[in-house]
């Protein structure tokens, strides 16, 4: 399956190294928005101007987009579904119905298959929260995330005028996290359940109390949180702040009868958030591009694909080695 690469932050460069654990998928290029001479790729891989990727759509079964989801995925995606067959992993929760609407309406105009808000949260954590319901109907979800970087936030923020650069870092609120591994089943807002850190370098002369003013009060990413913001040295962001971890976990505490109380989980511990939300992505390019030779169009989420589409094993060594 020939797959393309359409941004080339860290999330492109996770997705480059998915590569070579995927053996049945080849790499078609990388289009960029900045200049293709100044980007190096981690494989060596072909680079090429975004504004000419159409001239490629021949070539490419399957373009994963690796924009950020407060301003590049809402516009980025619908257009390139009416080019391609596309996966993005945009994860603004509370706009993902309006997202789907606009990306099917683009997929379906042009015959192509596109998979939106692919990842681990949205994504993996998902299907998790699916899986749990079904099983476990009489009971309450709760997830966790980190303490990590968070990609989606981070970017909202190097949006913000006068930011260079920046990280940011959800935190677990310990006793919230420990009351719902116990099996209670609290009540908890958004600020109880997670902290939200952020460290910020700013451009010089620019103004930090407006730039903490707008990260503080950014809806749907940072308003219903306790929030700190600290400003750093270009220097302090990359010494201490240069990896990506992050990680996370999905419980649901339920019932089967007045007797029986049950707790599930799932969880994860990464070292690099791009790589695994890379290797995510990949998965889902197999899916699209099998669905799409079914004759599948429009727009779907981790909800609608069968899991054996998202392995490159057959359906027989699936049955012998995981079932």
């Amino acid at each position: 399956m020939r797959i393309g690469i359409y941004g080339y932050g860290n999330l492109g460069r996770g997705v480059e190294r998915a590569f070579a654990k995927n053996p049945d998928m080849t790499l078609t290029g990388v289009f960029t928005r900045r200049d293709p001479a100044s980007v190096k790729t981690v494989t060596g891989a072909p680079v090429y101007p975004a504004e000419r990727a159409a001239e490629k759509a021949g070539e490419i079964d399957v373009m994963i987009l690796c924009g950020g989801s407060a301003t590049d995925l809402p516009e980025m995606t619908p257009a390139l579904a009416r080019l391609f067959n596309t996966v993005d992993s945009f994860d603004t929760h509370a706009r993902i119905p309006e997202h789907f609407a606009r990306v099917d309406q683009a997929a379906r105009e042009t015959g192509h298959a596109a998979l939106i808000s692919g990842g681990w949260d949205p994504g993996l954590f998902s299907l998790a929260r699916l899986y749990m319901n079904a099983a476990l109907p009489d009971g309450k979800d709760y997830t966790f995330w980190g303490r990590g970087v968070s990609q989606g936030h981070s970017d909202a923020i190097r949006r913000v005028p006068g930011v260079k650069d920046a990280r940011q870092y959800t935190v677990p609120v310990a006793a919230a996290l420990e009351a719902v591994r116990a099996g209670e089943q609290p009540e908890l807002t958004a600020r109880q359940k997670h902290l939200r850190e952020c460290y910020v370098v700013a451009e010089e002369g620019a103004d930090r109390a407006a730039i903490e003013k707008a990260i503080r009060e950014m809806p749907n990413y940072f308003a219903d949180y306790d929030t700190t913001v600290t400003f750093v040295s270009e220097e302090t962001l990359l010494r201490d702040h240069a990896a990506l971890p992050h990680g996370g976990e999905v419980i649901r505490s339920g019932r089967t009868s007045d007797d029986n109380g049950h707790v599930m989980t799932f969880g994860l511990k990464l070292d690099s958030n791009p790589e695994f939300t890379g290797s995510v992505l990949l998965a889902c390019a197999r899916a699209v591009g099998r669905m799409r030779e079914r004759g599948m169009t429009g727009c779907c989420t981790l909800f609608d694909v069968a899991p054996a589409d998202l392995s490159m094993l057959s359906g027989e060594e699936l049955r012998k080695r995981l079932l």
